[in-house]
């Protein structure tokens, strides 16, 4: 990492996402508010973009940002299904489904710390999967109405929702190969 830093722009854009994880859980659960809500996931989703493309540009990427990103987009896809699994817009397959990837991928760390690692490099696949995520959720709460756009966000959300799962599930295995891969081809650091 180019900066270690903790107060930069992206990282704040991260903590910001993070700090609306609860606002939406609120707003959807409990006035049922839903453009509020789906103002918080666009403002979620610009600032995701946001930190990323900041942080590469005025190089401020710094290993506190590479942490706060991942978990603010796991705290957010977490909130969101739970609370559209709560409202019963999307069935609780798929509210379940979703988290335990990230479990799956949890129980990975203690072998990634075996080696010296406390995690593996975002790739591409996982970045395409919660970007498909985070289009599929608003669209899916945008289709809990009626009327022609409620009928077309439904279908254009749960399009986004079966390709991101399917991605994000595919990303998480990958991931798992690369931790096996890793665990093949590097010795143990010795425990101090």
């Amino acid at each position: 990492m180019s900066d270690e830093r903790i107060v930069t722009i992206p990282n704040l854009l991260s903590i910001v996402r993070i700090i609306l994880v609860p606002a939406f859980l609120w707003l959807v659960l409990v006035p049922e508010a839903d453009v509020l809500a789906l103002c918080v996931l666009v403002v979620s989703g610009v600032t995701d973009y946001l930190d990323g493309k900041l942080a590469r540009r005025f190089n401020q990427t710094s290993k506190i940002g590479a942490i706060l990103d991942p978990v603010a987009d796991r705290l957010f896809i977490l909130a969101v299904v739970i609370g559209l699994g709560l409202r019963d817009i999307i069935p609780w397959w798929l509210a379940v489904i979703l988290p335990l990837r990230d479990v799956f991928l949890f129980s990975l760390v203690p072998f990634l710390r075996t080696r010296g690692y406390s995690s593996l490099p975002v790739h591409f696949l996982g970045k395409a999967a919660t970007a498909g995520l985070l289009y599929a959720f608003p669209l899916l709460l945008l289709g809990d109405g009626s009327g022609t756009v409620a009928s077309l966000a439904q279908v254009f959300g749960w399009a986004f929702a079966i390709w991101g799962v399917a991605l994000y599930w595919w990303g998480g295995i990958l991931y798992a190969f690369q931790v096996r891969r890793l665990l093949a081809t590097t010795e143990r650091v010795p425990r101090s």
